[in-house]
């Protein structure tokens, strides 16, 4: 055994923490990485220009263009991410083969079918989005909210195709399948009437959720938003509308940590979600001033949710996926930083003696517990995380940039 994890193992050991326990506990962890970092959202099903709310920035070269080089490109980044993950889809990823097409409302299960080769190829399991943005029946800004009936209608016939797919992912990687549903209706300005798009909303969510699925298999989430480019005064699916729904109609709460208020914090809201609903999901994500998707990075809010996740004791009750996309930098490298940065913060979490300082609050020794804490931070998680890697066959340290760096060389460089 590593003589430096051995000394930090002796460490945690005096504060009553196993740190083999946390190191398996990780293990058993597995986030979503979401497949659209890797090729700025554009997917292969439209040439429409990225909409709804939603914007991608810069240009860094190399973007994925067709299925065998977003999945080449995110072979490389499972390579360097320790551990077992799920694969999470936008439905705009289907795949056709020998000319064939078929629009957001007749996707079906054979779209995916080589997706779901991909996962099981590599015994990970799915999860999926339907794509209510960047598409000529969203271009007026409204779909499952919509007053034209044929577009509402459209996007109904989509989340249906969709659940359909989701069951059918589930079914072939023996993995229940998130499927998690946000659309970015809204208005660009104070609207006269806000009730009613949110009874269309409401209207054909019980539409889409009427088919029979398998709720064991399909686990549908519902995602709420402050606001997007364009729709800056209203979002229909505000976070009162979907929590609403949620606990009446029995689906999952999912929260994304960049589409609340500035002032608050996801990590705040999990136990309150906890307490009243079988799971939760969640996206994380790296806000800056707004709803920016940035990479994620190992900072406060990040730990707090993987702090909130663990102190739970209901881990395996929350989902976790990631959703952010910079094209700025080598996307790749986005992926590895962002998945590397949730595993140490849920091991950071799981270093904690949790059931200790709980007792310190409850006796009103807060002084004793904010002492407590700080000084914790000095233990050395770090050698933690290096035995971790090292135990999974990744790199422990920043040296997995070169295996990137060198398949940019060979690889993205070649990409027009």
């Amino acid at each position: 055994m590593n003589v430096l994890y051995q000394a930090a193992a002796e460490k945690y050991a005096a504060y009553g923490i196993d740190t083999e326990a946390a190191i398996e506990a990780l293990r058993r962890v597995s986030i979503s990485m979401h497949c659209w970092q890797g090729d700025d959202v554009h997917g292969f099903d439209t040439k429409e220009a990225l909409s709804g709310g939603i914007q991608t920035t810069g240009n860094y070269p190399g973007r994925a263009r067709t299925p065998e080089e977003l999945m080449a490109d995110l072979d490389v980044a499972f390579s360097l991410i320790g551990g077992k993950h799920k694969l999470n889809l936008h439905a705009c990823y289907a795949i056709f083969e020998d000319g064939e097409f078929a629009d957001r409302d007749a996707l079906e299960p054979k779209h995916f079918k080589r997706w779901v080769e991909y996962a099981k190829e590599r015994g990970m399991g799915i999860d999926f989005n339907p794509t209510f943005f960047s598409h000529p029946m969203a271009a007026s800004g409204l779909t499952l909210s919509s007053p034209d009936e044929k577009v509402r209608k459209f996007w109904v016939e989509h989340g249906k195709a969709c659940i359909r797919i989701s069951e059918y992912m589930a079914k072939e990687t023996g993995v229940p399948c998130v499927m998690n549903v946000w659309i970015p209706d809204g208005y660009k300005d104070i609207p006269a009437d806000r009730m009613g798009p949110r009874a269309r909303f409401a209207k054909s969510l019980d539409e889409m959720l009427a088919i029979p699925y398998d709720k064991e298999k399909v686990l549908v989430c519902l995602e709420s938003k402050v606001f997007g480019i364009g729709v800056e005064s209203y979002t229909v699916g505000s976070a009162e509308f979907t929590m609403n729904y949620v606990a009446k109609n029995g689906l999952l709460p999912l929260m994304d940590n960049g589409h609340y208020h500035p002032t608050e914090v996801v990590s705040d809201k999990i136990s309150s979600m906890l307490l009243f609903n079988p799971k939760v999901a969640l996206h994380v994500t790296r806000g800056v001033r707004w709803d920016s998707d940035h990479v994620v990075r190992l900072d406060d809010e990040t730990r707090e949710i993987a702090k909130e996740i663990v102190a739970s004791g209901r881990m395996d009750d929350v989902a976790i996926a990631l959703d952010y996309f910079d094209a700025s930098i080598n996307r790749i490298v986005a992926w590895v930083v962002g998945m590397r940065n949730m595993q140490r913060a849920l091991l950071s979490a799981l270093l904690m003696p949790h059931d200790a300082w709980k007792a310190l609050q409850t006796e009103g020794r807060f002084t004793e517990l904010f002492v407590k804490t700080e000084e914790f931070k000095s233990l050395p998680e770090g050698e933690v995380w290096a035995e971790f890697c090292r135990r999974c066959g990744v790199p422990a340290d920043e040296t997995w940039y070169q295996t990137v760096a060198d398949y940019e060389a060979r690889v993205l460089s070649a990409r027009a």
